[in-house]
């Protein structure tokens, strides 16, 4: 078993910058892709970025391409994202997830974090 545990989240204004982490417990996650997605209110979660397992492979969602940068640290087994010139759009809950294939989509990530909420204020 995997437990993921998201933090950083909270309320900034549109332009300011907030740094996530996920960090895992329970087993290394060194060997694994790791991903986070978000679900804004009425909204379905949605991809936000990807990493492989050992880093050389990153992928975005349109959305945040250029404003966003994951990234992970194998040693503290923990992946972050970096998110820089937020948008009121940005707003939703943040959470990460941890599976044995580099996705985009929700499938295939056995495990998930309960979340970090991101408020982004105009």
């Amino acid at each position: 078993q995997v437990q993921l545990v998201e933090s950083g989240g909270g309320l900034v204004q549109a332009g300011e910058s907030l740094r996530l982490s996920c960090t895992a417990s329970g087993r290394s996650v060194s060997g694994v892709a790791m991903a986070w997605f978000r679900q804004a209110p009425g909204k379905e979660r949605e991809f936000v970025a990807v990493i492989s397992r050992s880093g050389v492979n990153i992928d975005y969602a349109d959305a945040v391409k250029g404003r966003f940068t994951i990234s992970r640290d194998n040693a503290k087994n923990t992946v972050y994202l970096q998110m820089n010139s937020l948008k009121p759009e940005d707003t939703a809950v943040y959470s990460c997830a941890s599976g044995p294939y580099y996705l985009r989509t929700t499938t295939g990530y056995n495990y998930w974090g309960q979340g970090t909420q991101v408020t982004v204020s105009s």
